[in-house]
Parts: C-alpha cells; structure tokens; sequence
C-alpha cells in the first residue's frame, strides 16, 4: 500500500476551485516534489493531506489516503492521531509556526508528550534528541531557548526537529527553504535528504524552485491551475519536458553558469537570459537582426574593495560617470562590550546606468549597507557621495525597494496614496507646477502621475484605490517600485526584490527593472543572496562576509573563475537543475567548510 494516494481531489474556496482533479501516490521512503508558480495550488493540497481544510468552509472531494488513513471519513480524534505521529509538516514561516513565548525545546516535548504519553523528563530529553540530529549545536542549551534567539535557518531545523519528534512515516515540506540564503537552503536540503536515508521516512516537497526539486525529489510533479501538467521521474520532467508549460517553467529560472548575454541596439543594451540564446563558437550571433555581445569578456578587476571602489568595469562604461560613492562605510551597533559591527570599512562606486549586485549570507551585512547607500541608517564611519558630493540623510534621488512589500506598504491606505505620498512631500505631480494655489488640481495632477507610474511597472489606473492585500506578492513588489519611482530617482537600491516570489513572477519584476533602467537611465544597486539573479541581472558584483567585500568584479569573471574560497562554496550551493550534480555537489558540501 502506497504510503500517500490522492485521487481526484478537489478544493473549492467559494467559486474558486484552487485544486481540480488531482491525482498522484508517494511510496514509502520516496520523496515527491510539488512544483509550480504560486496560486497553482500546491500549499492547499498539503494542507488536504493532513486535513487542515476542514472546519474552513473549503468543499474537498475525493479521495486522500495517508498512512493508511481515509483522510476524508476520519473522525478529528483519528485525524489529530494522524497529524504529528505519522504524518508531520513543516511549514514555509518558521517566526509564525513557533510560540514566541514558550522556548523552542517546550514547545517540541510537548508535541511528543501529545502522541505518546511520555513523562516531562522524557519529552525534554527527546526534544534535545531531535535538535542535535538536525545539526542544532549545544542542543541542551539550545533548547531553552526563544524562537527570536534562533537565525532563521536555526528556526526552520527546529520546525523540522519538531517534525521528527514522533518518527513520521510522512514529512511535508511547505516552502522550507523560500527566504534562506543559497548555504543555509543547501543545508536544509542536505539535512532533509540524510534524514530519509537514515529513518526512511517519505517526503513531500511544496516549493515553487524547481532547483530545490532537483536536489530533493526522486519525482516532481508540475502544477498550475489546480491541475497536473507534468509528472515523472526529476530527471526526466527537468531534463526533456514534454509539456510546452514545463519548459517556460524551467525557461524563467536563473542559471548561475549562464554567462550573461546583451543585445546592442543603437538606444541601449538589453539584457536577455542566456539560456534562451545559442551563441554558435566562431560565429556572429543575432537576436532579432540585432548582433549579441557576450559581457563574460570583461577585463580584468582588482580583488575586494579595491574593484568596488575602482567604478564600472572596464569597458562597460564611460570614466567618470560615478553617480554613487562609498568610501570605509563602517555601521556598529550596541556600545561598549555589546557592540556589534555589521558593515566594517567597505567603499564602493556605482556608475550611471549600471547595476552593482551585492551577494552573500544572511548576516553579511548587505541590508545594513543598502539602507546606509539610501541614507537610512547614517554610518559610524566613512562617507557617501552622490554626483560628487556629500550625500548625508535621506536624498529623494536615491531610493530604494524593499524586500517585504506588504510590511512596507501602509495596509489602511490604498497603494494610490502610498505611491503619492513622495509627490506630496515634494510638492509636485511630477513635473513642477509652481504657482498653483488650488488643492484640487494639484490632488488631480497627483493622482494622474500615479496613474502614470502604476501603468509604467504594469498595473493598472483602478488599481489606484484597492489596498495592498487585495494584490498577488509580485503586484505588490511592483507597487514598491512606483513609488520608488515617483521621486524621479537616478539609484535605486532593491534590497532582495523577489526573494520570496516564484520563477516566473520573478523574471516578470527583474525585467521590469531592467526595462526601467534602460529608459531612465538608472543606477541600480541590487541586493540578493540569489546568485542566479545576480549574474542576470548585474554588471558588477561584490560578495560580502561578516560585513566586508571579500571579492569584486565583473560579474561573470567573479562567477567563472572566483579567487576566493568563500565564492566558490557559496556558488557550489546553489542549487543545480541537473540530479546528477546536484548529488555531486552534495557529497562535496559534506567536506570541511570555510572558516
């Protein structure tokens, strides 16, 4: 009997029916991977394994049987027996799966204490069990700890040991590795693969990185629309999809080993992915009738700050251009014994037009170098210059994209207002109307530039007056780039832009900037710890650890032949398309690590 078999699912949510006639089986020990564009469904039918829609007002039909339960006809007690004994799920936000009050080993013993009776002594000793066999160092003392004591890679090995804690024959991993930089993703991924080969256990896996499937499923099933479009072994399905959607699925992902590729028109250079373009050896590639430049020939640049600091890469743009400069930006926080120094004597110049990619760790202290650039945070040391000169507080034509839209957007007011409130505190539409001494015409003029700039990033004018949580996670990203827009900014600073968006609405925002930037002639300063995005999107790129640039260049000469160790073990994380090397990498990741 196979260990999960769902036939002919569905889940309707009032007319909407977000699952339509699903069915697939997991055999015990195997591991499946969901894949798909987010909406597609795959969340609701986790949530339907274990039974998570009943009560919610969904109508499930169907048949799902897990671990030899009729998930359907169960009674809550059977269910409630089923949830976190023999089937148990990790979900995609550790903060809001966890009690802030309570300490994570609590919180685990009572999960075990629920399904098998155990005494406290017992419980709190196979908390501190499971925490070690997910890696948590020190687990004793660990255990007493708050969720807000942990990283978030320490939270989310702690959802999994909570997981672990009663042996499941099923582990369900909803998004796991969605906000985890490429190491600490690689890491969860590596643990979760060893924990199937030592218990057994079958594995689920919901992500919208098909990268991630590659690493962790022996099948992936594609989904979109509530529908299966593609099942099969990984390596098949990623490797000779038969359907047309797969292939514009995997079409949208970011290779980090595709070099990238721009087309010279007579106005500008448009970037376009490398994996959509063959560049035949000896010959003249064109898209389009328009020739193709290969920008991995960059010359050569100075390692660390100094290439930063050095301004473009050579031959890619004009001497002189420098619209933003850094110089020994130093940020502590915390006095005395306590402090704490995130960003430590990094310079850096950004030419016009150009886009610098800033990489690295969670920890690494980009976000911290982000919001000094934009005038957010003032440094403990060093300065910053726009166009030559001082660049202290905040300067309207420097600004920046967040990376969480809905915490950045005021959820009372409608995205209209929030994209206007840069015009309000200038005092213009947009375009100077001095002497008007009428409100009404001026709220009018305002709102028709912010008409304008919803229009320009893909929206729409009645888009004006709806508020944040009536739009998809890319929408909202792109309402955060009008009204970075609406100060008629030359920097922008995109501090991990769509690090929480799947493939394809990812590719959709990435080239929306492009596009801008190219018309407006913008300088970018784009902050992931996506390598793949970075390569694609980037001219130059400065690796950051534990607050300094370790290595700068052009991107495609940093990502081709990296000086550093610690460039080359981030690049050896991230994940590959192919299982083949993906299994490879693994193995080598288990090697000692750079300290």
């Amino acid at each position: 009997m196979s260990l999960v078999d769902v036939t002919d699912l569905t889940v309707e949510f009032g007319p909407l029916r977000a699952v339509d006639g699903l069915s697939f089986r997991l055999e015990e020990g195997a591991a499946l991977a969901l894949a798909g564009e987010s909406g597609s469904g795959k969340s609701t039918v986790a949530g339907a394994l274990l039974g998570l829609h009943r009560g919610t007002g969904a109508r499930v039909g169907g048949s799902v049987r897990v671990a030899g339960t009729d998930v359907q006809e169960a009674p809550d007690e059977e269910l409630r027996r089923l949830r976190g004994a023999k089937a148990a799920m990790v979900f995609q936000d550790p903060l809001s799966s966890l009690d802030p009050y309570y300490a994570i080993g609590d919180q685990i013993a009572e999960v075990y204490r629920l399904h098998t009776r155990a005494s406290r002594r017992a419980a709190r000793a196979r908390a501190v069990e499971v925490l070690e066999r997910v890696g948590i160092p020190d687990a004793r003392r660990r255990s007493r700890s708050r969720p807000h004591e942990f990283s978030g890679g320490m939270r989310q090995r702690a959802l999994i040991a909570m997981a672990l804690a009663c042996a499941p024959d099923l582990l369900i991993a909803d998004e796991p590795t969605t906000a985890l930089d490429v190491t600490v993703q690689a890491q969860i991924l590596d643990l979760l693969h060893t924990l199937r080969e030592e218990t057994g256990m079958g594995l689920l896996l919901v992500t919208h990185d098909v990268g991630v499937a590659a690493e962790s499923a022996d099948e992936v099933l594609v989904m979109r629309h509530g529908r299966a479009v593609e099942h099969g072994p990984v390596g098949t399905v990623l490797g000779a999809p038969a359907q047309a959607y797969t292939r514009e699925l995997l079409g949208a992902v970011p290779r980090v080993d595709a070099p990238r590729v721009a087309v010279v028109a007579p106005s500008a250079a448009v970037v376009v992915p490398s994996a959509a373009v063959v560049v035949p050896s000896g010959d003249a590639a064109r898209v389009a009738g328009v020739p193709l430049v290969d920008t991995s020939r960059s010359a050569p640049a100075p390692p660390g700050d100094a290439a930063c600091a050095a301004g473009a890469a050579a031959g890619t743009r004009a001497p002189g251009e420098a619209v933003l400069e850094a110089t020994g930006l130093r940020r502590e926080f915390g006095r005395g014994k306590r402090a704490f120094t995130a960003v430590d004597g990094i310079s850096l110049t950004v030419g016009r037009g150009e886009t610098l990619g800033i990489v690295g760790e969670s920890g690494s202290g980009k976000t911290t170098l982000g919001r000094m650039l934009v005038g957010l945070l003032r440094p403990t040391a060093g300065d910053i210059r726009y166009d030559g000169r001082p660049h202290t507080g905040v300067n309207p034509a420097v600004q920046m994209v967040f990376q969480d839209p809905v915490s950045s957007l005021n959820p009372r007011r409608s995205v209209g207002e929030s994209v206007a409130d840069p015009l309000r505190a200038r005092g213009t539409g947009g375009a100077p109307f001095v002497g008007s001494r009428e409100r009404g015409r001026d709220e009018a003029r305002i709102r028709a530039r912010v008409i304008e700039l919803l229009e320009r990033v893909g929206l729409e004018a009645a888009h004006y007056d709806r508020y944040p949580h009536e739009f998809s996670g890319g929408q909202r990203q792109r309402v955060g780039i009008a009204r970075a827009l609406a100060a008629d900014p030359r920097v922008i600073v995109c501090d991990e832009p769509v690090s929480a968006l799947d493939v394809t609405t990812q590719a959709q925002v990435v080239a929306l900037l492009g596009e801008l930037q190219r018309e407006l002639g913008l300088a970018l300063v784009f902050i992931a710890h996506d390598l793949a995005v970075v390569r694609q999107v980037s001219d130059r790129v400065a690796v950051m650890r534990r607050g300094q640039v370790v290595e700068c260049g052009p991107v495609d000469e940093v990502y081709e032949a990296p000086r550093e160790p610690y460039t080359r073990q981030l690049l050896a994380a991230v994940p590959a398309l192919d299982p083949e090397l993906a299994a490879r990498r693994r193995a080598a990741r288990r090697e000692p690590a750079v300290t």
